[in-house]
């Protein structure tokens, strides 16, 4: 089964379970009521970890596990808030059966939209394909900003098709690091655009040389069969003095 079927299956079981545990009277009924919300409880978890650990390239995953478990933490103390605010005031077989339609109605609408896959569906392991950058003399880590250009010659034709293909890198530059992004067209040489972006630092650009991975390099191999020279696009790098 997908991660995404696990987690459509746990959520139906976990709502079902509730509103059953909202009409159950005997002690043993209710325990194999809760040994059923046990199960969906731990197949969601793992599903929910794994694929916050695996959706994620080395270089952020600290910090994306730690906005992950910042959320997780931060739901299951407002729910407390919230179905303990409704079990005083209504009852707690009220409060478990409204959690349960809850869940049931909020897991049809959102799993048609949202898929939750356990496994990436990407390569995202370093290209590690960018080559070092060119620079005269010793360049200090903390100098900056950064000001980096990328010179493209696009046909004049296929110029909508070229900027609806940069989507992809203004959405790369900008996660590995980039404040500012954006896109020029030479207004003396038609055809002839100017991709930039600005880094906060020498040792920040470098790092986005690391932070590239597998599945960036099919969005900028698409960019670049656009260029109409045989020599790659002119990249330049400026430091502020």
């Amino acid at each position: 089964m997908s991660g995404n079927t696990i987690s459509i299956c746990a959520s139906l079981l976990m709502a079902g379970a509730l509103v059953a545990l909202s009409r159950t009277n005997g002690f043993v009924l209710a325990a194999m009521v809760l040994l059923v919300v046990g199960l969906a409880w731990i197949a969601m978890m793992s599903i929910l970890n794994g694929s916050a650990q695996a959706g994620s390239p080395d270089w952020v995953k600290a910090r994306a596990l730690s906005v992950y478990l910042l959320v997780f933490q931060g739901s299951m103390a407002g729910g407390s808030l919230l179905w303990g605010w409704t079990a005083s005031q209504f009852g707690i077989p009220m409060a478990l059966a409204v959690s349960g339609c809850g869940l049931l109605v909020i897991t049809v609408l959102v799993a048609p939209l949202f898929r939750l896959e356990a496994a990436p569906t990407l390569d995202l392991a370093p290209s590690l394909h960018w080559p070092d950058p060119q620079v005269e003399g010793d360049r200090d880590i903390d100098s900056g900003p950064v000001l980096v250009t990328v010179e493209y010659w696009i046909d004049p034709a296929r110029m909508a098709e070229f900027m609806a293909a940069m989507r992809a890198m203004k959405r790369i530059r900008r996660r590995d690091g980039a404040m500012q992004w954006g896109l020029y067209e030479d207004a003396s040489r038609k055809g002839v655009v100017l991709e930039t972006f600005t880094v906060e630092s020498w040792l920040e650009h470098k790092r986005q040389h690391r932070r590239i991975t597998n599945a960036d390099r099919v969005e900028q191999d698409v960019v670049r069969a656009f260029h109409l020279d045989d020599e790659p696009p002119l990249v330049r790098h400026f430091i502020a003095p």
